[in-house]
């Protein structure tokens, strides 16, 4: 195993994974969190990503040879990205640097390059550059690290919580392998609680601690996934408190964990993802999913502007005139939000979720108009029939603008069938009502419609 540096050249214990100076760690144990201190030291007690790491995948083989290319960690909080990072680099006695996105820059690349470069050249030792949070990094600085990537200067570990597709650019993407990390289930949570406190050297095990029946488990299931979150709570709770022996509750763990904020983010994948599920749901009709995938989003701080155009937008696209009210509702309920706000709007929010879901739907008003469109800019700009142009001057009507036209409310139906489109498109249709809701009567007007233009010699359409 190498001695590692970090990015100002101090090293680092890696089976503690906190900066040295000489043998004597830069930050103490006491003051390191729970969270750091129980970091794996080996790849067997990584916990969790079986799937990527475990005996036998392609990851651990080539841990096992020496070789490992650049790749990305994607995955949710408190996954083990940065611990993977570093166990990899320690298995492959790569000198490792670590760079925060958040922080570093351009320039805090070339130092990374530049000392990459030296250690190359005097002991052929190859550097392992570990980025958390890669999906900060603008263009400019994942350009920077492109051609030392390429080059093989560099092995690059990226983390982030984003989708990578949406974050990184293609080029640097393309020379990385993405492993994506699973949330840890809770029996990964429970062990890890469970080894904390065994252990006296790096965990609680020095200390008079019990847990009262079921505490740990309430809090592996309230933690959703997130090793870190799990293991700062435990450690909450036991600061919290001078007395020993202690006894910790399933209660006190759950108020040093707080309320865990819902995985989201509104520029990235989850925010598409979110929405996504909503709006299925609601084509889908059902209300009950509907209501939770609001909340869900609303909860997470997502703008219920948003959500509120987002409904508009679902009333026609996929109600449509199956239920003509249903667009009247949503922009009400958006204006309701809008002259309300939070709280009191949201409820605006959920009644129109509940009309939407439950009602008729139709996309026949989108397919129609996708259509139309499409046509529209294939065909150019074709002039309207002269008949059904404006004429309000001499010139006009004398070159024939108007002629001809017949005034629909002259007939006792109201209707009397001449052609609009203009020549080439002539009985064309884009419009085609379903059997549900409101266009059952108007699948009715369109046939009659029909039958009094055969009546009168026009042609179908």
């Amino acid at each position: 195993m190498s001695s590692s540096t970090d990015l100002f050249g101090n090293p680092v214990d890696e089976t503690r994974g906190a900066p040295t100076l000489g043998d004597k760690p830069v930050v103490p144990k006491a003051s390191r969190p729970l969270a750091d201190r129980m970091r794996p030291r080996t790849l067997d007690e990584l916990l969790g990503q079986d799937r990527i790491i475990g005996p036998g995948t392609l990851l651990r083989r080539a841990v096992e040879a020496g070789k490992i290319q650049s790749l990305i960690l994607w995955g949710p909080p408190g996954s083990g990205k940065t611990s993977l990072a570093m166990l990899l680099a320690a298995q492959t006695q790569a000198h490792f640097i670590t760079l925060s996105a958040v922080t570093a820059g351009v320039k805090d690349i070339r130092e990374v390059v530049e000392g990459a470069r030296r250690s190359l050249e005097r002991s052929g030792t190859r550097t392992l550059l570990f980025i958390d949070e890669i999906h900060r990094f603008n263009k400019s600085q994942q350009d920077a690290l492109l051609p030392h990537v390429e080059g093989g200067l560099l092995t690059l570990i990226g983390a982030t919580t984003e989708n990578p597709s949406f974050e990184v650019n293609s080029a640097l993407l393309s020379r990385c392998r993405v492993y994506v990390l699973a949330a840890l289930e809770e029996r990964d949570i429970v062990a890890l609680l469970r080894r904390a406190l065994a252990d006296p050297e790096r965990g609680l095990g020095g200390e008079a601690i019990e847990l009262e029946k079921d505490a740990m488990e309430a809090l592996a299931a309230a933690c959703h996934g997130d090793a870190r979150g799990a293991l700062n709570a435990l450690e909450l709770a036991v600061m919290a408190v001078r007395e020993r022996p202690l006894t910790l509750t399933a209660a006190m763990l759950l108020e040093a964990l707080q309320k865990k904020a819902l995985l989201y983010d509104k520029s990235g994948e989850e925010h598409f993802n979110l929405i996504s599920a909503f709006h299925k749901s609601l084509r889908g009709s059902d209300p009950d999913a509907a209501l939770y995938w609001l909340a869900r989003m609303l909860a997470a701080g997502e703008d219920p502007m948003y959500v509120a155009r987002r409904i508009v937008r679902f009333a026609s696209e996929d109600v449509g005139n199956a239920d003509p009210q249903a667009l009247t509702l949503a922009m009400a309920a958006m204006n309701a939000y809008h002259a309300l706000g939070t709280p009191e709007g949201e409820l605006a929010l959920a009644q129109a979720t509940l009309y939407l879901s439950t009602a008729p739907k139709s996309n026949a008003c989108y397919t129609a108009f996708g259509q139309a469109t499409q046509v529209a800019e294939e065909k150019g700009p074709l002039p309207p029939p002269l008949h059904i142009r404006n004429a309000p001057t001499r010139l006009m009507k004398d070159l024939g603008y108007g002629k001809g036209y017949q005034y629909d409310h002259d007939s006792p139906e109201g209707y009397l069938p001449q052609e609009y489109f203009p020549e080439g498109l002539e009985g064309t249709r884009f419009y085609h009502p379903v059997e549900r809701g409101f266009e059952r009567e108007i699948l009715k007007r369109l046939d009659y419609w029909r039958k009094l233009r055969e009546s009168k010699g026009q042609a179908s359409v």
